[in-house]
């Protein structure tokens, strides 16, 4: 049975989220992309088949990287979890639950993304620029398992 999710009668607004690394929140991210799951076609027919025709079936599920952009704080829990990946270490590749939390207008949870075994696979540092006045900001790129909407 599918999960029962409030509905709400106006979008929610996307600027209002919350990422949490092992259930701590760790960071705050400016942009997060990449919550997408696919399953690619089998494609297949049977030998009898009158039709003639084609049947297509769910094949493996794949997910993109997740993409989580953030102004550099000083803050090195990202640098020394991709150092984790990069060095190798006890359990490789090091991985974390890593949850992002679309909230309402009231700032209470209304969708929860679950990456699964989630691993730093790339950390961009930001574009310096003497002439502008932007703000630093750091790139994270994370390969994970499996991606679950989990119930509030």
């Amino acid at each position: 049975m599918p999960p029962i999710i409030r509905a709400n009668k106006n979008p929610y607004s996307a600027f209002n989220f919350i990422v949490e690394i092992n259930s701590q929140p760790v960071a705050a991210f400016q942009e997060v992309q990449g919550l997408d799951s696919e399953n690619t076609p089998i494609e297949y027919r049977e030998g009898p088949d009158k039709m003639n025709s084609v049947r297509k079936l769910p094949g493996l599920e794949t997910y993109p990287n997740c993409t989580m952009k953030r102004g550099i704080t000083g803050d090195l829990y990202l640098w020394q979890w991709r150092k984790e990946v990069r060095d190798g270490g006890t359990m490789f590749p090091p991985t974390r639950d890593v949850t992002v939390q679309l909230l309402n207008e009231k700032h209470e949870p209304v969708f929860r993304w679950r990456l699964i075994n989630a691993w730093c696979c790339k950390l961009t540092g930001p574009s310096l620029n003497a002439k502008g006045n932007e703000i630093a900001i750091e790139t994270m790129e994370l390969a994970y398992d499996r991606l679950d909407i989990v119930e509030q």
